[in-house]
């Protein structure tokens, strides 16, 4: 088979979509690339020094590697977004613009784009959200992010690329601490339970957001590329979330597993982030379209993430 390329594989998914994509296909169809040469998936699955706003390096990489697929990851975070707000739109919008583009003019079959709730306003409902709705983010991570959605849309009515994405919800994982996100406060408060450290959260304790465990995030982002692609009524913002939970909630659920976690809180500017963002989402459409089907609810999740920390952190 011609080989899978994935762009920001140093990630919080690009870490564990890599091996995943390995075991399924096999390790040397499965090339992995960031701008961090350090990338702990470099020393186990080839590697790419790839710069996702330089088009003549993807489209060397595409005909040196006979690339067939790229699941594109790349992207500046929201938090970061926000302090960076140039870099995120050279990276999430020049940088797809620019795997976009090469997909046509090299022939690839897919690219697969996860998109996010960041594409949410404060004029969007708050429960229940459909795929349909009013988008109008206030970040520039948002911003970059409901225009990927567009861009993949007119690159497959345009030009037949199929390109296909979901919406993303804030992800757990105990693979790696991330720093960059506004729902990373999860993680972060899980890290800090293993370790026997108080934590202080910068969302408020009633700040009410939709999540996911990490397996199923990266299974429904490899479900959907799979997926026939007459089943699909939408192709590049599909809902999905496994369940929705605030700070107090998560840090009661912990401490049934570690009763000892103090937990404080100290709202900052990501805080003006989450309140743009919606409480619940509506899955129904990936759920009849390629079946969607997450197999952790918040209960498995937690014990999932302290019995690996126990051990990661050991």
């Amino acid at each position: 088979m011609r080989k899978i390329l994935i762009t920001g594989a140093c990630g919080q998914i690009g870490s564990e979509l890599v091996p995943y994509l390995a075991k399924k296909y096999g390790k040397s169809n499965v090339i992995s690339s960031d701008v961090s040469a350090g990338c702990e998936n470099g020393s186990d699955f080839e590697f790419l020094d790839l710069d996702v706003t330089d088009f003549e390096a993807i489209e060397n990489a595409i005909d040196e590697h006979d690339v067939d697929t790229v699941y594109h990851l790349a992207a500046i975070l929201s938090a970061t977004g926000e302090k960076k707000p140039f870099k995120a739109f050279d990276v999430n919008l020049v940088g797809t613009n620019n795997i976009l583009r090469a997909g046509i003019e090299k022939g690839l079959s897919r690219v697969v784009i996860p998109s996010t709730i960041g594409v949410f306003g404060p004029e969007t409902p708050r429960e229940n959200v459909p795929v349909v709705t009013v988008t109008r983010p206030r970040t520039m991570y948002g911003i970059t992010k409901v225009t990927t959605e567009m861009l993949g849309e007119y690159y497959f009515e345009k030009f037949d690329l199929d390109v296909r994405g979901l919406r993303f919800p804030g992800i757990m994982s105990y693979v790696r601490e991330p720093t960059a996100g506004t729902t990373d406060y999860s993680v972060q408060m899980f890290y800090h339970a293993v370790r026997g450290e108080p934590y202080k959260c910068f969302l408020r304790a009633d700040a009410y957001l939709p999540m996911m465990y990490m397996p199923d995030a990266v299974s429904s982002l490899v479900k959907l590329a799979e997926a026939d692609l007459k089943n699909l009524t939408r192709h590049t913002d599909y809902n999905v979330a496994s369940y929705s939970f605030s700070p107090e909630e998560l840090y009661n659920e912990i401490r049934k597993e570690v009763p000892g976690l103090e937990v404080s809180y100290e709202p900052d500017y990501r805080q003006e982030i989450a309140e743009t963002w919606p409480a619940s989402l509506d899955t129904t459409l990936a759920e009849r379209d390629w079946g969607f089907r997450p197999e952790y609810d918040l209960e498995r999740t937690v014990k999932d993430m302290i019995q690996n920390l126990k051990v990661k952190l050991a």
